[in-house]
């Protein structure tokens, strides 16, 4: 069955990983990225049916009208996948700048309610769709230097299981942890230890058929690929 996937975030890393395989099967991807340059540069390679935007996702008025073209033009999503998400430099909490703390809420957190807030309603309305927010290990652990991202994670971690017990039946929250891949966000925390990690396009031949295999009675769910 031909699906509509919607993913925040797929210019690059997770996010583009999984466009390519749902495109490949031959479902209906609905992407957004901040860079208009990389967003054109996938429209080269995906053209219609798919949309790609240039959305910022932290933008609530953006992704209100983001979500109402989407929708009138391609109806409510079957997946919903938030994946855009930013990680802080490497620092002590208390060196954190304040800007840089709240750009990882923004996007991280504010983000995905946001995107929720304008998608999940016509869903609701379909009495259909499943909502898959990435989480990470560092949304079920900690480590030094992260905390903000941790932060995000964590909150994203609550944010899911709150929403579940919100929704109606025949839709369903997940929060997904894709574990440990090598991205370029990866790497700017974790330098050259993350190349011993498989990467995105690896880790995503599992994890397109393991979200296009969750269901309604996986709503609440905290869950790894």
């Amino acid at each position: 069955m031909r699906r509509t996937i919607v993913i925040t975030g797929v210019t690059r890393g997770l996010g583009r990983a999984l466009a390519h395989r749902f495109a490949e099967a031959g479902h209906t991807v609905i992407g957004c990225g901040r860079s208009a340059e990389h967003v054109a540069a996938l429209r080269e390679v995906y053209g219609a049916p798919h949309r790609l935007d240039v959305v910022d996702v932290a933008d609530d008025r953006a992704v209100a009208q983001w979500a109402s073209d989407v929708i009138d033009t391609h109806g409510a999503p079957d997946l919903l996948i938030n994946n855009a998400a930013l990680i802080n430099r490497n620092n002590d909490l208390w060196d954190v700048p304040a800007a840089e703390f709240d750009a990882v809420i923004d996007v991280n957190l504010k983000g995905v309610a946001n995107v929720i807030r304008h998608f999940v309603p016509a869903m609701i309305d379909a009495r259909r769709g499943v909502i898959v927010n990435l989480s990470s290990g560092w949304g079920r652990s900690t480590s030094p230097q992260v905390a903000p991202y941790c932060c995000t994670k964590w909150g994203i971690e609550g944010l899911t299981q709150a929403m579940a017990q919100e929704l109606p039946r025949g839709l369903a929250a997940v929060a997904v942890n894709p574990g440990v891949i090598d991205t370029d966000m990866l790497r700017t925390c974790w330098a050259d230890g993350a190349a011993s990690f498989p990467d995105a396009d690896t880790w995503s031949q599992r994890a397109a058929p393991f979200m296009l295999n969750l269901t309604a009675s996986d709503n609440g769910a905290s869950l790894s690929v």
